[in-house]
């Protein structure tokens, strides 16, 4: 089955801040219509997107409902619970065991314990070794970066699975047919268990646990039991993995040749910026690299769900390890892997095809190259090579940008046709339009002669156009003010003043409207002569109609008068 990306944009979420470029190592992000989206053949799933989305557009795929589903079938389920689990909730060793299983689970082991097999197999590795690097495979976001974007490198990881999936060996040599689910604070995990299903069935994050105990609410015991317990047994100093330098010290505690040189390098930032100045051939003893992707180790994983300082998540996993006298030198149990270069496509431009896209940023020289890394890439042709790729758009250069922004300002504010300046806190101009000179400056009073704009910075506008007032008002408060029909010098202005930073910079919009006003007045004189000639005309037609009505009456009067005369002389003969 066809899986989605451990690390996804969930829809309709993303800002286009971009900040998710800006903080990915290796830009597995393609911007289309302004809208981040995750690259899955590139990313390396370490979840420095989701920690730094502003807008938690950036997501951890959810395994819960695949999990829920798998402690309710029939087989037996156990957990692979990651040594940072302490520093991520406040529960006691079996008060934890108790939950898990409450939740469906059958038992419950720790991943530590299969960290203890990698360190005793690691430390036999780098003893039969002369010069050379080696790089732990204990996190897989450094194995995959290396696969993918360093694959020189592969003959320098220790050739062993990582102590999660050794410990979902063990368990399944151990216990048998079962299904194992690891539960920790890494995204990566889930690229691991859908690689490998037949070693771990599925991987949960802390975040999604701790999702699936608010729903389910299980009762707390009322005391421990041995019933509640990690299986075969609890680990020693495997606990330490998840801390900055742990697996260094869990090495320590074994016997190593004295020339070996043990480093760590807990910053994926780190580590890619270690590797590109490295140079294997000079080294004259082993090394090894415990490198780790996130800074501080895994207990700053991206799904850790603690609010706690990294500090006291580390001293509380440091204060519960169980120490033992001796950690044993050799172990019948690990897991051998050769590692193999993950063959990503990196299509190589020419110096043309760059420059082309570099022309269509604006660049056209080396000067004209800020390398500013505001559009999240570290170079211009750095972008540029995206903008080949398709994985990024012209908006995402600010400067790019800000020149675009400056033309069409300057454009518009030069063709505007109503006086247009800006003023500082002390009322001096900033910047004026042509608008304003043919309005206010060649018709002053002094008839001063103004070239240009840039003639009028610094001068007080008062010298120009008097409302000092009302320029104080807007700076003082913030608050715009918009006059019409104000008089100036036998003219009218509609006036609009508006405040650009309070107590700093103001702008004023000014339109002549007193011509307009005039045409206005004529259309109305019109206006008014032709109603009063519609009202004579209506007079006249009334008074006509008034004479007609009056002859009328009187025809009509005469008829009836001479209608009753003949029938009183018929009654009469009658």
């Amino acid at each position: 089955m066809t899986r989605i990306n451990p690390v996804f944009t969930g829809n309709n979420e993303c800002q286009d801040c971009y900040k998710c470029i800006r903080f990915c190592e290796v830009k597995a992000i393609r911007v289309q219509n302004n809208r981040a989206t995750i690259i899955p053949s590139r990313c390396l799933a370490c979840g420095r997107c989701v920690t730094t989305c502003p807008s938690q557009a950036k997501k951890i795929r959810s395994d819960l409902g695949r999990v829920r589903s798998l402690v309710a079938s029939p087989r037996r389920v156990i957990v692979s619970l990651a040594p940072s689990w302490r520093g991520s909730f406040e529960f006691s060793t079996w008060k934890m065991v108790y939950y898990l299983k409450t939740l469906g689970f059958n038992e419950v082991s720790e991943t530590a314990l299969g960290a203890e097999m990698v360190t005793t197999k690691t430390a036999e590795i780098i003893n039969a070794s002369g010069p050379k690097l080696h790089i732990s495979s204990a996190c897989p976001v450094i194995v995959d970066y290396i696969r993918l974007y360093k694959p020189e490198y592969i003959p320098a990881l220790i050739p062993l699975a990582s102590p999660a999936l050794t410990h979902a060996g063990f368990l399944k040599k151990i216990y048998g047919d079962i299904k194992v689910v690891f539960i920790g604070p890494c995204a990566a995990k889930k690229n691991e268990s859908d690689r490998n299903p037949d070693l771990l069935a599925a991987t949960l994050t802390f975040e999604e646990l701790k999702i699936w105990l608010s729903e389910e609410d299980p009762a707390p015991a009322l005391n421990s039991s041995t019933a509640y317990s990690f299986v075969p047994e609890s680990a020693h100093e495997g606990v330490l993995y998840p801390l900055n330098s742990g697996q260094s010290e869990t090495l320590r505690r074994l016997p190593l040749k004295p020339e070996i040189q043990l480093l760590n390098l807990s910053s994926l930032d780190l580590f890619i910026r270690a590797l590109n100045k490295f140079d294997p051939t000079r080294l004259d003893c082993p090394i090894f690299i415990e490198a780790l992707a996130c800074e501080g180790g895994c207990v700053s994983g991206p799904a850790m769900a603690s609010r706690r300082s990294d500090f006291l998540m580390a001293a509380k996993i440091r204060a519960k390890m169980l120490n033992r006298s001796e950690a044993p030198n050799r172990i019948d149990f690990f897991i051998p892997v050769t590692y193999q270069p993950a063959n990503l496509t990196h299509t190589h431009y020419s110096l043309d095809e760059i420059q082309r896209a570099l022309n269509n940023l604006g660049k056209y020289n080396q000067e004209d190259e800020l390398n500013c890394s505001g559009c999240g890439y570290h170079s211009c042709r750095e972008m540029a090579h995206a903008l080949l790729d398709g994985n990024t758009e012209l908006v995402m250069c600010t400067s790019y940008m800000r020149r675009i922004a400056t033309r069409k300002t300057a454009a518009m504010f030069k063709s505007m046709p109503s006086a247009m300046v800006m003023l500082d806190r002390n009322l001096h101009i900033l910047e004026a339009n042509e608008a304003f000179i043919r309005l206010f400056v060649t018709d002053n009073e002094t008839q001063t002669l103004i070239s240009g704009p840039d003639q009028l910075i610094g001068e007080p506008i008062q010298d120009y156009l008097e409302l000092t007032n009302l320029c104080k008002t807007v700076l003082r408060t913030g608050e715009d003010i918009h006059k019409e029909h104000y008089l100036i010098k036998k003219h009218l202005y509609d006036i609009y003043i508006f405040c650009s930073n309070r107590d700093e910079t103001i702008g004023l919009l000014v339109t002549d409207i007193t011509l307009a006003l005039d045409g206005r007045e004529k259309i109305a004189r019109k206006a008014r002569e032709v109603i009063s000639k519609n009202i004579a005309i209506v007079q006249e037609i009334a008074c006509l109609l008034g004479e007609h009505m009056v002859e009328t009456e009187i025809i009509l009067n005469s008829i009836a008068e001479d209608y009753a005369d003949k029938e009183e002389e018929e009654e009469k003969e009658i």
